[in-house]
């Protein structure tokens, strides 16, 4: 039986962790709502002045729409191709099974510096102007990897004997997904598109180098972080950007849980 001393030397250790990991991300939500705009501490003054400002600012509503275009777009791809991968590895018994799910998911293990190195000399070999589309392409090369490792999990917890059910009373292959595969992998699909899209809106690297003369809102944000010109609403649209990865991954979590 545990000592009291050591459940209290874990729980220390889990405040301390918790600290660590949320303690800046809490820093920056309160400077979104400081009076001046001067980084400094202790605060002197609360307002809710930055945020009609920031929203006010044209190039930040272009590159927040660019972003969020982006991401969904990447994801609708990620979710067809994703889950494309995941059937043919998952059912499949051809040679070059594995060499295919590695190659899916590699890009999520590459650092995204590599990525976004790898897929620029392709863009610029191929003669192909950075645009809208070489960042929805970019983008979709990693968030495929979500998408395919939750319908791939999934897939390999379903029993095969409820589609050979479904067959042996007479139900073709569309049948057969609509009305048992489908329902049971419904959630994973969910969650990977969720989380697809909180890792491409804000993803930096990659958009760095697939982006041209697009603005996306992590690149607007390291403009202005650089500049140092608008610091007040940087904090801000880091708060927004918190908030709206918060919201997907926490959905996803939600759908995954068994009930």
């Amino acid at each position: 039986m545990e000592r009291r001393s050591t459940r209290v030397m874990l729980a220390i250790w889990t405040v301390l962790v918790l600290v660590f990991l949320f303690g800046p991300i809490l820093l920056i939500a309160v400077y979104a709502f400081n009076a001046s705009n001067v980084q400094g501490w202790p605060i002197h003054g609360f307002s809710l002045q930055w945020f009609p400002k920031t929203w006010a600012n044209a190039e930040v509503r272009a590159a927040l729409w660019l972003s969020i275009r982006a991401g969904l777009v990447a994801t609708t791809i990620a979710v067809a191709l994703g889950t494309c991968a995941a059937f043919a590895v998952h059912r499949g018994r051809w040679r070059g099974r594995e060499t295919l799910s590695f190659a899916v998911v590699l890009p999520i293990a590459l650092p995204g510096i590599i990525t976004g190195m790898a897929l620029n000399s392709f863009f610029v070999f191929w003669h192909l102007p950075l645009s809208y589309w070489t960042i929805v392409i970019g983008h979709a090369t990693f968030c495929i990897v979500i998408v395919y490792n939750n319908v791939l999990a999934r897939l390999r917890r379903v029993p095969g004997s409820l589609a050979e059910a479904s067959m042996d009373i007479g139900a073709g292959p569309w049948m057969t997904f609509r009305r048992v595969t489908f329902p049971a992998i419904s959630t994973a699909l969910v969650a990977g598109a969720l989380l697809a899209f909180a890792l491409s809106f804000d993803e930096v690297i990659v958009t760095t180098f697939t982006a041209g003369a697009q603005n996306t809102l992590p690149l607007w944000i390291f403009g202005a972080i650089r500049l140092g010109q608008e610091l007040p609403e940087v904090n801000v649209i880091v708060l927004a950007i918190l908030v709206v990865t918060a919201v997907p991954v926490w959905f996803a979590y939600r759908v995954t849980q068994d009930r």
